[in-house]
């Protein structure tokens, strides 16, 4: 990386300032919300669900993915608030799923949650599902699944059937690609979802508890008259002696976990390119982020306080120090995983936008990773900048960022706005990882500027029409579209909607990001040789 006298980045922080003070607390009654939300995700379900589930003698389904899990090692949950507040869901969608290690190997997990109307799936477990999915393609993650499913909840069909099946056309399009699938049955595994295990590469069915059909009794009597019974219609003694959908019949839970981490410790998995170098810790506490970082995200905070206390030894080279000032750039280490680092330190002007260009072409030529630390309000703008070229400046970092072929990570810090956001790696231009902290506001705009605009557009048209306005009607509406945009720009209401892999506490984002960067290394780290066209 040509990093061989490193610059140790010096903080400026004074952590007993009225500043920092003021910021801890906020951030703190944030991080209180996002752990009361994440109790709720943690539930399971009412209680005489998970007491009924147990008293029939089966594992909840963390106690699953707790026994699967090597022993005191990570594990990083993936969209747990995916459903928050949404109708017809439960605040993790009644799947648990994230990275950790199986006998030594980093794999995917998706485990239904049978004690929220019997594991059936809504409109917010296909999505997350379906962002498992591309986690999986793009960094090379073998996935197990933990299954106990009432399958498609039928109250949501419409919403959920024609973009459901993505599911099996993933898994098989994993298998041609040799990243496998491993299905383990607890329970009922119905309908649609009996294809899980069907695609599967590995079946591990549970004896007198599994059962996998595509038409449960009830269905098969009114269709066909037959009277069934579930275990010779779908039991997993017979899917193991007579159909072959199971490879291997489990006494019981614990043996069907033990059979899932014997098969996972068989495959053969090994990392792409050098290992990292030994981890160092930052030389500041990552505690301080918390007084660092402004909930209101009018107020700027200096980007370099914040890679101090993510990066290894706080070692930063600066990359253009000078130029394009409002966008930060440079290498560094996190957790021994080299890393090309883009953060915002104000607007993009068309100089930043040049600098972050090159200095994505440049980690591209190396095979550094990318990381876009997001704090953007948006690209300046008015009649000099947009004579100087913002546009077509702006436009060559998107198509840097849309033509990178090395994997990229992004953290919405504070304010992700309009096409700031495409201009940092937003969603739309498919970061291997996205997390956003609890003050993170995502919109096309700030309220202020777009109930602004609202009232200007709204005053115009009303002048044309030659009508008058009525101050208590314009009033009443500028309230409703503010606390609109409030709603639906928050860090909660964009997690429910899976626009982020999570809400995290800034203090874990480090490791959050070690974690992310060690699985990303399960595929080529390779970067790209050509760009679309740049105007000059």
């Amino acid at each position: 990386m040509g990093m061989e006298t490193p610059t140790v980045l010096v903080s400026q922080i004074s952590s007993r300032s009225a500043g920092f003070a003021a910021n801890r607390e906020a951030v703190l009654a944030l991080l209180d919300q996002l752990t009361q939300y994440l109790q709720l995700s943690q539930q399971e379900g009412p209680a005489r669900y998970r007491e009924r589930h147990q008293a029939s003698g089966k594992l909840l389904a963390r106690e699953r993915v707790q026994l699967l899990l090597d022993p005191d090692t990570p594990f990083l949950e993936l969209m747990p608030l995916a459903g928050l507040h949404e109708p017809g869901s439960e605040p993790g969608a009644s799947m648990i799923a994230g990275i950790g290690l199986v006998n030594g190997v980093e794999v995917l997990i998706n485990a239904s949650v049978p004690t929220i109307k019997g594991g059936a799936m809504n409109l917010s477990t296909v999505r997350k599902g379906q962002r498992l999915d591309v986690i999986a393609v793009e960094n090379r993650l073998p996935m197990i699944y933990l299954i106990e499913s009432a399958g498609a909840d039928l109250t949501q069909q419409a919403s959920i059937f024609n973009t459901g099946g993505a599911a099996f056309r993933e898994i098989a399009r994993r298998s041609k690609a040799g990243i496998p699938s491993i299905s383990v049955v607890f329970g009922s595994c119905t309908a649609g979802g009996a294809y899980i295990p069907g695609m599967s590469d590995y079946v591990i069915m549970v004896e007198n508890q599994a059962r996998a059909y595509l038409a449960g009794p009830p269905l098969v009597r009114m269709a066909t008259n037959e009277i069934a019974e579930e275990e010779s219609l779908g039991g997993a003694l017979m899917h193991s002696r007579q159909s072959g959908l199971s490879d291997w019949l489990a006494l019981d839970e614990h043996d069907a976990l033990r059979q899932a981490r014997e098969i996972m410790g068989r495959l053969q998995r090994p990392k792409t390119g050098p290992p990292p170098l030994p981890s160092r810790p930052p030389l500041y506490d990552p505690e301080e982020l918390l007084g660092i970082v402004p909930v209101d995200v009018r107020k700027p905070f200096e980007a370099r306080e914040v890679i101090a206390r993510l990066v290894d030894g706080s070692e930063f080279t600066e990359f253009k120090p000078l130029y394009g000032e409002t966008l930060v750039t440079g290498f560094a280490r996190i957790h021994g995983y080299p890393v090309g680092i883009l953060a915002n330190n104000g607007v993009l002007f068309s100089e930043s936008a040049n600098k972050g260009t090159q200095f994505i072409q440049l980690c591209n030529k190396q095979h550094i990773p990318l990381l876009y630390l997001q704090n953007i309000t948006g690209f300046m703008v008015g009649t000099a900048y947009e004579q100087s070229g913002i546009i077509k400046n702006g436009a060559k970092l998107i198509n840097a960022i849309a033509s990178s072929e090395v994997p990229s990570f992004t953290i919405l810090m504070g304010a992700s706005y309009g096409a700031g956001n495409y201009g940092m790696s937003g969603r739309s231009y498919q970061p291997r990882f996205l997390f956003a902290w609890p003050n993170a506001r995502l919109a096309v705009m700030g309220p202020d500027q777009l109930v602004g605009v609202m009232e200007t557009v709204q005053t115009q048209a009303a002048h044309k029409a030659g009508k008058d306005l009525d101050p208590e009607k314009i009033a009443a509406a500028k309230a409703r579209i503010r606390q609109q945009v409030e709603d639906q720009s928050s860090a909660w209401y964009c997690t429910a909607q899976v626009w982020d892999d999570g809400v995290i506490d800034p203090r874990d984002t480090r490791h959050v990001l070690g974690i992310c960067l060690s699985v990303s290394h399960n595929a080529p780290v390779q970067g790209t040789e050509g760009y679309g066209v740049f105007r000059i």
